[in-house]
């Protein structure tokens, strides 16, 4: 049986051992002689297809063998395997049917980066944030336990990066206080997440691995161990696995793996740029003007730092994706990596902040809505001087809907005394970033996107806090919020040649709404707002409860996202498709008029 659709250029290859694997069961069957060379294959195939998409490559290097020896020893979909997180379940897609669409990887309508209930009956879990696979684990042992499925076992793949994150901890109290409930947790320990692991925790499973450990954690709590287990061998794998599915009671099955196993360049790659690799590029990409807005944040908070020795940062296990490493090389003892635990990294802030210094928080949009309770009863009702970075806020794309950051200004709009600013470009980040930073009487939060600044936008008169980005009056008033500024530009120039006067101004601080801004709005018979967040509860909404407040009534279009989840797609395109472009504005503009 041949499944291979090709190469993208079309040329066919030759079938291999992982052609003829159309499900678990027929990776079963294979002799044990047949698994280093299947191996082989799996990371052939990882190294040529993740390049030219883009996606996860180290971390799915890594677990070649280890996932093998799962779906070899357990019987996926019966026995539920959830992967923690689910970026390193490539091999898992491809032992599970899914090879033939690897072209289409982290592409609209194609393979999802992560676990897919949508595309197979062996993702039972959609997990792309960190830290949660033991939740599922322990709820799904529940659920077996009482409905009599006694038969089926549950699986956790865990990376020790994950384990530094509080709800791993949380679930194994639970886990490990139900010696009747048998769970497999499997830790695939490789020293780090995006960055080498920190903590005691490290340093724990670092003398679990040498064999100088004075106690093991995980047995002082109750589990069982098995390991250390070389996880690039697949007999002793499978071994220890299959001990630990006789067992009655939660076990951990203690796995030595190194990310970016099988290619050289990724096992070499101590700055980690091959924990994600970007696509072939394109067309469209080789045109994206300006530098990338988190190598601005990073190099703007640097110069802050020299010039203000209070400013500190803090992280959740993305110290180079959030900017931070050059302000690490510079100032050291001034940049914290609590792990991946964004809850504690927004109260260990507030404690900074109560020590006289000023936290700036960088944490991806979509993963600070983890820490919402800690923003807002621990930041805000302290009025905590803490600055939020929020990278890649909005239209992400290729992750997909559970990392498009489309619902920050929807959940801390509705934190008291929280101000937030959005830059339409380079020159703005760090104009606002300084702005935040000096604010201090209460949390603050500075958004952007991922990707390139773009064209700076020259200002052309100010409206309060506001600026006017068009000369002259109108009735039409465009309010984009960022970098969709751009967009409202083009559209006012498009609307100019329909006979339309649109004037377009940037408010820069989003919430609250700017009593100036309000005012000026009110002058106008059509106001449109842009943003590409969730409309419930975003900046058009916040604007149009501040309006009922006033006498003035224009009438209000706004422009956004659905509350809803979005699937991946390219930044561009899911903007087009929402109406957030030059085109989508003109049209809006057009029948509103």
């Amino acid at each position: 049986m041949n499944r291979s659709r090709g190469s993208v250029d079309d040329r066919p290859r030759p079938e291999t051992r992982l052609d003829t694997l159309a499900s678990p069961a027929d990776l079963q069957r294979l002799p044990a002689a047949a698994l280093p060379g299947l191996a082989d294959e799996i990371r052939a195939q990882l190294v040529s297809r993740v390049t030219r998409t883009g996606g996860h490559l180290g971390p799915n290097l890594g677990v070649v063998e280890l996932t093998i020896a799962l779906h070899r020893v357990f019987s996926s979909p019966r026995d539920v395997i959830v992967w923690d997180t689910g970026h390193q379940a490539y091999v898992h897609k491809m032992l599970t049917g899914r090879l033939d669409r690897f072209d289409t990887l982290r592409q609209a309508s194609g393979l999802s980066g992560y676990p897919s209930r949508a595309e197979s009956e062996h993702d039972v879990i959609e997990n792309s944030h960190a830290s949660t696979a033991l939740s599922y684990a322990d709820g799904l042992a529940k659920g077996f336990q009482l409905t009599g499925s006694l038969e089926r076992r549950v699986v956790a793949v865990v990376g020790d990066g994950a384990m530094t994150g509080g709800m791993c901890w949380e679930a194994l109290n639970n886990i490990a206080a139900a010696p009747d409930r048998p769970v497999v947790i499997v830790l695939n320990d490789n020293g780090r997440s995006y960055e080498p692991t920190v903590g005691s925790l490290a340093v724990q499973l670092r003398a679990l691995r040498t064999g100088t450990a004075w106690g093991n954690v995980f047995e002082q709590l109750g589990l069982a161990y098995l390991g250390p287990v070389d996880g690039h061998d697949t007999m002793a794998l499978e071994t220890a696995l299959r001990t630990a599915a006789l067992l009655q009671h939660p076990v951990v099955v203690h796995c030595i793996t190194r990310k970016g196993a099988g290619h050289t360049p990724a096992e070499l790659d101590e700055a980690d740029h091959l924990h994600t690799v970007n696509p072939t590029p394109t067309a469209a990409m080789s045109q994206a003007h300006g530098p990338a807005w988190t190598d601005v944040f990073g190099d703007e908070l640097v110069a802050i730092a020299g010039e203000r020795t209070d400013v500190v940062a803090v992280t959740a296990a993305m110290m180079r994706p959030t900017g931070l490493f050059p302000l690490a090389c510079r100032y050291p003892e001034r940049v914290y990596d609590v792990g991946i635990a964004e809850q504690h990294a927004v109260t260990s802030a507030v404690g900074l902040a109560a020590a006289g210094l000023h936290p700036v928080v960088a944490i991806y949009s979509t993963f600070l809505n983890r820490a919402f309770d800690q923003v807002l009863m621990d930041a805000a009702l302290h009025r905590a001087p803490i600055t939020f970075v929020l990278d890649r806020a909005g239209i992400t794309g290729p992750d997909g809907p559970s990392h498009h950051g489309m619902w920050d200004l929807a959940l801390f709009g509705l934190v008291p005394g929280m101000r937030v600013a959005a830059p339409r470009d380079a020159q703005q980040l760090r104009v606002l970033l300084r702005a935040c930073i000096a604010h201090e009487v209460g949390p603050t939060m500075l958004r952007f996107p991922r990707g390139r600044s773009g064209v700076g936008i020259r200002a052309r008169g100010t409206v309060g806090a506001a600026e006017l980005l068009t000369e002259g009056r109108s009735k039409v008033l465009l309010v984009p919020v960022g970098p969709l500024a751009g967009a409202a530009l083009e559209a006012s120039r498009r609307l100019r040649e329909l006979g339309i006067r649109a004037t377009v101004v940037d408010p820069r601080w989003i919430n609250p709404v700017d009593p100036e801004l309000l005012r000026y709005a009110g002058e106008h018979r059509l106001v449109v707002t842009i943003e590409d967040s969730a409309l419930p509860g975003g900046f058009g909404d916040a604007l149009a409860r501040a309006l009922r407040r006033t006498t003035s009534r224009p009438q209000l279009i706004t422009l956004g996202l659905p509350g809803d989840f979005i699937a991946a797609g390219e930044r561009a395109d899911l903007l087009h498709a929402h109406g957030l472009d030059a085109e989508g504005i003109t049209e809006a503009v057009v029948a509103g008029v």
